[in-house]
């Protein structure tokens, strides 16, 4: 994040935003899989930053939105606390913003999965935007610092890119140079910490601790909470019920003996069997991963894959085609 108040102009050259383009564009080319909430994000800071016209009317001004922890709690001023994180002051804090985010978030998208990514973002803006409140809160309360904490202006994404970063070296027995420094990667969000703030005038100190915080606490807790993720599990119930009428047609007017991608019915084809198993109701294929059967929701009865059920059709129950479709459409159903 970065202070100021009054410092920010609209009429700024845009020399650097077409060499941020060509290096997304660079980057994306050399991935097999796009991750499209990193896109979303870049997209989402570039376009508020440029405010075209049509805009205006829905897009705050910066001036309405800088993160500023005395009007937050005052007024409690949401649109502040939420949207100062994607307003930049100008084209370099942009452009070194949005670097980092490409870099890190490619990484840890293709790593998590998109809806778990979209996720963590939403969670580090939160949990950077309130560590920091909570830091100029109780600088205020314990030394009296209101001037250079609890009435900062600033703005910017690089709180939530700290937190991105403690989360990314967090289990790193490597070392990394940070400004010429060589440093434990683990450390490395500390080092930039002290680093910027030595070097670069004008940079929110508590931003950007507020987002190593985040970070920290994010690790913290995820390692305390060993149960599924409930906000995975209704993003991955909501992807389910979106799809479920396209895998219904499929199966409909389907002509191939596979079904759902995943396996078929009945089926000999040649592929890595160590992670599935074969449903012995209606012998269809199913993922590895999975302890119930996809077509018909009969429960697994083997103790893990067999690669030689695969390749044989003995103890195979003769089902009707009318009967499959019965069974798959009841599965879907649930």
């Amino acid at each position: 994040m970065e202070r100021g108040r009054g410092r920010w102009v609209s009429s700024v050259s845009r020399g650097m935003l077409p060499l941020l383009g060509l290096h997304t564009v660079i980057e994306y080319s050399r991935l097999e899989r796009k991750p499209p909430v990193t896109a979303a994000l870049l997209a989402a800071n570039t376009i508020i930053y440029l405010r075209p016209t049509f805009l205006h009317p829905i897009l705050p001004t910066i001036n309405q939105v800088w993160f500023n922890p005395h009007l937050i709690l005052k007024y409690k001023d949401l649109r502040r606390f939420f949207l100062s994180a994607f307003y930049h002051l100008n084209e370099p804090h942009l452009f070194y913003n949005m670097l980092s985010l490409l870099w890190k978030g490619i990484q840890l998208e293709t790593s998590m999965g998109s809806a778990e990514f979209s996720l963590t973002v939403a969670t580090l803006v939160a949990m950077s935007q309130g560590v920091t409140i909570l830091l100029a809160k109780s600088l205020l309360l314990l030394f009296d610092y209101e001037r250079p904490y609890y009435q900062e202006y600033s703005v910017g994404f690089s709180g939530v890119l700290f937190a991105m970063k403690v989360i990314l070296n967090a289990q790193s027995d490597e070392y990394t140079y940070v400004q010429g420094l060589l440093v434990p990667t683990r450390y490395a969000a500390w080092a930039e910490l002290i680093l910027i703030q030595m070097f670069v005038p004008g940079v929110s100190f508590l931003g950007h601790l507020g987002g190593i915080l985040a970070g920290l606490l994010f690790l913290r807790l995820k390692a305390l909470y060993s149960g599924a993720n409930p906000l995975r599990t209704i993003v991955r119930g909501l992807n389910h019920a979106l799809n479920w009428p396209l895998r219904f047609v499929k199966f409909l007017l389907g002509s191939q003996p596979r079904i759902g991608g995943r396996g078929s019915v009945g089926g000999r084809e040649t592929r890595d069997t160590s992670q599935v198993w074969r449903c012995q109701t209606c012998t269809f294929d199913n993922s590895g991963w999975l302890s119930v059967c996809e077509m018909c929701g009969t429960g697994r009865t083997d103790d893990g894959p067999s690669s030689s059920s695969l390749s044989s059709t003995d103890e195979v129950q003769d089902l009707s085609l009318d009967e499959l479709r019965r069974r798959r459409i009841q599965r879907f159903g649930r």
